[in-house]
């Protein structure tokens, strides 16, 4: 039976795709690339700035650049590697017999990136055009005009599947947890079908259980304790493992994933603190997503002001920890001496771009609005003596070319996995209030 001969596809990619991987143009196998004249508009106005899109921008413009030698970029032009395709410029959107502009009377640009797949699919009838794009409102725009309309798929992560750092075993022989509980730490004796290092697990047999973690390099399963820690104490088994993975000297990057009032930002902080004398600072920051998009240059105020309302969360939570002691108690005299002298600095993470990282207990909080190339960034920052801890909620995206899939910090969670230096936690149980716990599971 004769091989079905494969259909020649030209992938048009959108600004958003760029901005998000400037390499996209590299990830299509052997299919040629479009890309719109009004895409390279949109990233002259991207190119400036210290943001990832940033980056993106002007990395892109630069392999652009260079790919094009002496070509035109009307021309169809190869690109690098063995059986890749080729790419171009799309120019023209004469002639078009559906036209996205006069359908949806407007000349935005979304529409003129619409009007160059058209434009494709006309001119170009032996290949099938495919519209790209991380913005999901152009995709349905896209499927309205009949054009095949598809997210950016490289670098997803199956979340199904993402990595929970933790596990229960049932049913175990009461005197395994015994000597686990009384020796401190034990061969696992074979109830590991996988070990992984810094994996926590739930013990359990009937009513009696122990809280335990693989030590990969001692090969060991270890008890874990519940501990106050600067006035906090965990309050569940996941949090009593988020504390651990947060006070071992041993990790050096944390991931705590979970939905509002788990404890993520106040158990990463209040460890910061109990180990402020490992660290000469101790930085908490998030990234600014704009309300509703728009920069924050519209709000009131001078600079600090105008960031002050996306802290705010930071300062609430140092705040709680403070309140758990006296204004006349030490430890409380000693949180409000180190704010005094910037020991400890809440800020926006922009702020923070291009520093190192050294002796520094560094807290990214909202990382799930951080694209991967971001995350990298960051612990690329990490010099001696640094530990990273990125906290978030993967189902609480705020930007509008990010998902579940595609986020910084499920991005790292699924990457890192087993490492010696990494622990994750993903906390489900929230210990905020009653009500609260009834938003998360109703709302």
């Amino acid at each position: 039976m004769p091989k079905k001969k494969r259909v020649r596809k030209i992938y048009v990619l959108d600004t958003s795709v760029i901005l998000h991987d400037h390499n996209s143009i590299n990830n299509f196998d052997e299919h040629d690339i479009g890309i719109p004249i009004t895409v390279l508009e949109e990233l002259d106005n991207f190119k400036r700035g210290n943001d990832s899109k940033n980056f993106e921008a002007r990395e892109f413009i630069r392999l652009i650049d260079r790919l094009s030698h002496d070509h035109t970029l009307q021309e169809w032009i190869p690109l690098e590697g063995k059986n890749k395709g080729r790419f171009k410029v799309v120019m023209g959107h004469e002639g078009l017999k559906i036209n996205a502009e006069k359908i949806f009377q407007d000349r935005k640009a979304d529409h003129r990136i619409l009007n160059s797949v058209l434009f494709l699919k006309q001119e170009e009838p032996d290949a099938e055009a495919v519209l790209v794009t991380k913005d999901i409102n152009l995709r349905l725009k896209g499927k309205a005009l009949d054009i095949d309309s598809q997210d950016y798929q490289t670098g997803k992560i199956d979340v199904d599947g993402l990595y929970k750092g933790k596990e229960i075993i049932e049913d175990l022989d009461s005197d395994f947890i015994r000597r686990l509980y009384t020796d401190g730490s034990i061969e696992d004796g074979g109830i590991i079908k996988k070990q992984i290092n810094n994996h926590y697990y739930i013990l359990r047999n009937g009513k009696s259980s122990s809280l335990a973690f693989f030590n990969g390099e001692s090969k060991l399963l270890e008890r874990v304790d519940k501990n106050y820690t600067y006035g906090v104490k965990p309050r569940n088994a996941e949090q009593t493992f988020a504390m651990h993975a947060l006070m071992n000297s041993e990790i050096r990057l944390v991931t705590l994933q979970g939905v509002a009032g788990t404890g993520k930002t106040l158990l990463a902080l209040a460890s910061a603190l109990e180990q402020h004398k490992q660290y000469k600072q101790i930085i908490l920051a998030r990234p600014i997503v704009p309300l509703s998009n728009r920069d924050i240059g519209f709000l009131p105020g001078d600079a600090n002001e105008k960031i002050n309302p996306y802290m705010e969360p930071l300062w609430d939570n140092l705040k709680f920890i403070m309140d758990q002691f006296k204004e006349s108690e030490k430890k409380h005299k000693m949180i409000k001496q180190m704010q005094d002298d910037k020991k400890i600095i809440i800020t926006p993470l922009a702020y923070i771009r291009g520093r190192s990282l050294a002796n520094s207990f560094f807290i990214i909080d909202e990382a799930q609005n951080l694209t991967p190339h971001e995350v990298k960034t960051i612990v690329s920052r990490a010099g001696e003596n640094s530990k990273i801890v990125f906290t978030g909620d993967i189902n609480q995206i705020d930007t509008p070319y990010l998902d579940e899939k595609s986020n910084g910090l499920s991005y790292i969670i699924d990457r890192l996995k087993g490492n010696q230096l990494f622990a994750h936690v993903t906390l489900e149980k929230g210990e905020r209030s009653e009500l609260a716990n009834l938003a998360n599971e109703l709302l």
